[in-house]
């Protein structure tokens, strides 16, 4: 089962498990496509801190990275404002 812990940046989590930059994509978060995005800003971001950037509902980001089989760790860890609901 592939994991991501919400306490790593988009860069690394991009590297550890490259198909995880289509499925960002695919969720709104453009941006990963382009690899000087990813190592540039990606390297100062988390999912929690992109999703409350791009006031989405972190809630709603997880539970589709679960339906896709993705374990999320770190949940405890992370510091998240909120999103849509």
């Amino acid at each position: 089962m592939k994991e991501i812990d919400l306490t790593k940046n988009i860069y690394q989590l991009t590297e550890e498990d490259p198909e995880l930059i289509d499925v960002l994509k695919e969720l709104g978060f453009a941006g990963i496509a382009f690899p000087a995005v990813r190592k540039t800003l990606g390297k100062k971001m988390t999912l929690p801190t992109g999703c409350e950037k791009q006031k989405k509902d972190l809630d709603q980001v997880i539970r589709h990275l679960e339906s896709l089989g993705y374990k999320i760790s770190g949940r405890e860890n992370c510091q998240y404002g909120g999103g849509n609901g």
